[in-house]
């Protein structure tokens, strides 16, 4: 029996997934020649950072499915998908709960300043008095920038800490939370705003300098969405005049190589896109892939569309 062919442009995260990638599938790697293959491609999979581009999918006529591995689909042209009514899927109900826990680590820890309470303890300063107080979480607002299947997890863990939310997106959802539309009221009304809106064109300078102000120097902004999400230069000039409090971000512009700016911002928090970095949640996101390819090459719908 004929396997299916599929362009891998982008491996699975571990190696036993991608094995059976191989096993199931005929592959055919970034270096394929799509002036000979491309017809008899049925699927592809990729992640953001590949990505599909519109000339790409002109050359593979019997396309039927694009796969992501990541939630992130800012490389991939989905005109030319739409256009031709090629589904597009992301795991990103596989990863949602462990970016929200990582992006609930980044607020506990930039809220409460870990970084200056540990520098306090190895300093040696704890022996001369106390650290300064710092704020209670409780009956704060997190302003949530989007609210899809990660922006509705970390709600979920916020609620928990007591927080209240409000959320922007481009339409209300039928969520008991305030919906406040534009970025910069959401920051107004916000105590820390967490950052989970796709990246891509759509979204590149979202959060700027007007955003950041109307967050202000009382505020946190959290970042796990994508590094292009932020205006970065804004961010580090609002950090260093005090107009904002504090930033904690998972994700920058020059990953993995942060400019020498950023890294010498104060009241700054780095972690190294970290998101969905455990076994656990990689391997469900490749078992998201291979379900999505069977569930459309056996004729069904995708298991979990973008």
């Amino acid at each position: 029996m004929t396997r299916p062919a599929v362009l891998c442009l982008q491996p699975l995260p571990l190696p036993a997934r991608q094995a059976e990638l191989s096993a199931l599938y005929d592959l055919h790697g970034p270096e394929a020649d799509l002036a000979a293959v491309g017809p008899s491609i049925a699927a592809v999979v990729t992640d953001g950072h590949a990505g599909l581009s519109a000339a790409q999918v002109a050359a593979l006529p019997n396309l039927r499915l694009v796969a992501s591995a990541s939630a992130g689909l800012e490389g991939i042209e989905r005109a030319a998908l739409d256009a031709r009514g090629i589904p597009l899927t992301n795991p990103a109900p596989a990863l949602a709960s462990e970016v929200a826990d990582v992006a609930l680590m980044l607020l506990l820890a930039g809220w409460k300043g870990l970084p200056a309470l540990e520098r306090h303890v190895r300093s040696g300063a704890w022996a001369d008095g106390e650290a300064p107080l710092g704020r209670a979480l409780k009956g704060r607002t997190l302003g949530l920038l989007g609210l899809g299947h990660i922006g509705s997890a970390i709600a979920a863990r916020a609620q928990a800490f007591g927080l209240r939310i409000a959320y922007a997106t481009r339409r209300p959802r039928d969520v008991p939370f305030p919906h406040v539309p534009d970025p910069r009221d959401l920051a107004a009304r916000s105590d820390i705003l967490a950052v989970v809106v796709p990246g891509g064109p759509g979204t590149r300078g979202l959060v700027d300098a007007a955003v950041l102000d109307a967050l202000g120097p009382q505020g946190l902004l959290v970042n796990v969405a994508r590094g292009s999400v932020v205006d970065e230069p804004a961010l580090i000039a609002a950090l260093h005049a005090r107009r904002l409090g504090a930033a904690a971000l998972d994700v920058m512009w020059d990953e993995p190589r942060p400019s020498a700016a950023l890294l010498a911002a104060p009241r700054l928090i780095l972690t190294p896109h970290v998101g969905s970095a455990t076994r656990d949640t990689r391997d469900a996101m490749a078992a998201n892939v291979l379900a999505n390819l069977a569930a459309v090459l056996a004729g069904g719908p995708p298991v979990s569309p973008a």
